[in-house]
């Protein structure tokens, strides 16, 4: 088959072990986020929390790929798949989004940024790392939102459930949207982070909790359109990563719904339609699925980025190419081009100038 080469909106590092624990003062060390193994499971601890316990053979299956956590490698295996550049979320990171203390994300944040930006983005200008701003304070994520930004990185990331009290809508959040937006940072919201992703036990708990995953990225969609924070700010990209595309047009319906038919209660007011303003700024990602194409075709949502997942389970390596091909042979150039590289163009437009160079 000939190469399909796409760009990865979803892709993964795998951070050492120790990033935390070497790097922390001693008063936050002992409660930053670590792994422990037996024989059967991997348990992760947080912020003196147990917020996820696996099977071992689970863990190392999602960490599976030669340059999971070897960036010379990974580039290796980007070329053997067919994948130019990749936006880097964290892995063990991810759990950062558990914690309680604002001190303690902080400076796990601020260790992580620099981690990825020193030891990993400055191998090769085609892995386009996503920064960890932390939540539980407004001026916090500020400082470090401009700080990343001055670095040369080019996405934050929020998890997709936000800290009690925190909601999206909530006006705490408007310096951090302000910031974003003139930076031209993409405010970026992984499925799965925030809250346990074990909302069920017993039968189909499997499907159900994987499921369960990407409602919340809806939510924060809702959430930011329907507050006003996107129509205040037309320039801030929004992108949720991992969660698929084809429910974009049909939550951007069901906005347009309450907001026309209810209208008489709506406060904000907004500029424009919900449909208008999500077709406009929101971007997602998808791996598998094929409904993903016709929200772009049939249903006019444009804003549509294919991703890898590499190295996790849930992603593409080792049948990248048959994927893609199964996905794209058949589909309108044009379409295939803004999925698989336009899009990816768009929403990281310096990232993807520095790879030109």
């Amino acid at each position: 088959m000939e190469k399909i080469w796409a760009d990865s909106g979803d892709s993964h590092v795998l951070e050492p072990a120790d990033l935390w624990t070497s790097n922390l003062p001693a008063r936050l060390a002992e409660r930053a986020p670590r792994t422990e193994r037996d024989e059967k499971s991997e348990t992760v601890y947080v912020d003196g929390q147990v917020v996820f316990r696996t099977l071992v053979a689970f863990a190392e299956a999602s960490s599976r790929a030669p340059g999971a956590d070897d960036v010379t490698k990974r580039l290796h295996d980007m070329d053997g798949e067919g994948v130019r550049g990749q936006v880097l979320f964290p892995s063990r990171g991810l759990w950062v989004a558990r914690m309680t203390d604002p001190d303690l994300w902080r400076e796990c944040g601020r260790i992580y940024n620099d981690w990825l930006r020193n030891d990993v983005m400055t191998v090769s200008p085609r892995l386009v790392g996503v920064a960890i701003l932390p939540a539980l304070s407004t001026e916090d994520a500020v400082a470090e939102l401009q700080r990343v930004a001055a670095n040369g990185m080019h996405a934050v990331m929020l998890p997709t459930t936000p800290p009690e009290g925190r909601d999206y809508n909530n006006p705490v959040w408007e310096p951090v949207w302000a910031a974003a937006e003139e930076a031209d940072i993409a405010l970026s919201f992984h499925v799965g982070t925030g809250a346990d992703p074990r909302m069920v036990r017993g039968p189909g708990g499997a499907v159900i909790n994987y499921a369960e995953t990407f409602f919340p990225g809806q939510r924060t969609v809702v959430h930011l359109v329907a507050s006003g924070a996107l129509d205040r700010h037309p320039n801030l990209k929004v992108f949720i990563a991992e969660g698929g595309a084809s429910w974009v047009p049909a939550l951007a319906d069901r906005m347009d719904e309450g907001y026309r038919q209810h209208g008489m209660y709506v406060q904000p007011k907004l500029s424009q339609l919900p449909s208008e303003i999500i077709y406009r700024q929101v971007f997602a990602s998808f791996q598998h699925d094929k409904s993903a194409i016709p929200a772009v075709t049939a249903m006019g949502y444009q804003n549509v980025m294919w991703g890898d997942d590499y190295p996790h389970l849930e992603g593409t390596y080792g049948h990248t190419q048959q994927t893609l091909h199964e996905l794209f042979d058949g589909v309108d150039a044009d379409v295939a081009e803004r999925i698989l590289r336009g899009n990816f163009e768009r929403l990281f437009p310096a990232a993807r100038a520095a790879m030109a160079a």
